[in-house]
């Protein structure tokens, strides 16, 4: 049986509440979430306090709590562990917004998280994940390919198989979100600039 295939069944052991499963399923998922982690940390700013392991575990326990979900298949579960992943990046920067007041911004380089020439040098998470709600009030799909495919670094075959939609309309959805979200990110970044001006 292959990995991909184990993983279905482990999840589909545990949707149907195996507690057995559920053990069973964190030494499989480790190292690819492992590696999902430490893929978005690289994008963080040098000094982020959280570690990779941390952020594995933190959303590893996320989704075990999700257990009755009904887990369609691996791509599936990894979609739902990007959401997580990013749900913690984004409540670690805000808690550490309220630490440090005016500050806990969480620089993610957009020129490299979405691949667009010319984009402005950082960002932080916060307004990444306002961008992002932003954008699922007309274009909820849309941010689910930028999820799958940035915090879960997922192919463009695999969103396509999570969402039940062809590759090639994967692809657009991922050139229209990255365009909308530098224009939105660049817009925002300009406005604060003028602001200080």
């Amino acid at each position: 049986m292959s990995d991909q295939a184990a993983v279905t069944q482990i999840l589909e052991n545990a949707t149907r509440g195996d507690r057995r499963a559920v053990d069973e399923l964190f030494p499989v998922v480790y190292d690819e979430l492992r590696r999902l982690a430490q893929s978005v940390l690289l994008d963080e700013r040098p000094d982020h306090t959280l570690q990779a392991t941390a952020l594995v575990h933190e959303a590893y326990v996320k989704l075990v709590d999700q257990t009755r979900a009904p887990w369609q298949n691996r791509a599936h579960f990894f979609a739902v562990a990007a959401q997580a992943i990013r749900r913690i990046l984004v409540d670690h920067a805000r808690g550490r917004g309220r630490k440090k007041r005016g500050g806990g911004a969480v620089n993610v380089s957009l020129d490299e998280a979405l691949n667009i020439a010319g984009a402005p040098p950082a960002t932080d998470t916060l307004a990444l994940d306002r961008a992002l709600q932003q954008l699922a009030l007309e274009h909820a799909t849309k941010v689910e390919v930028v999820n799958m495919r940035f915090f879960a670094g997922m192919t463009s075959r695999e969103v396509a198989e999570v969402l039940g939609v062809t590759e090639r309309t994967v692809e657009r959805h991922w050139q229209f979100a990255r365009a909308w979200l530098y224009r939105e990110l660049a817009g925002a970044e300009a406005l604060g600039d003028s602001k200080s001006d």
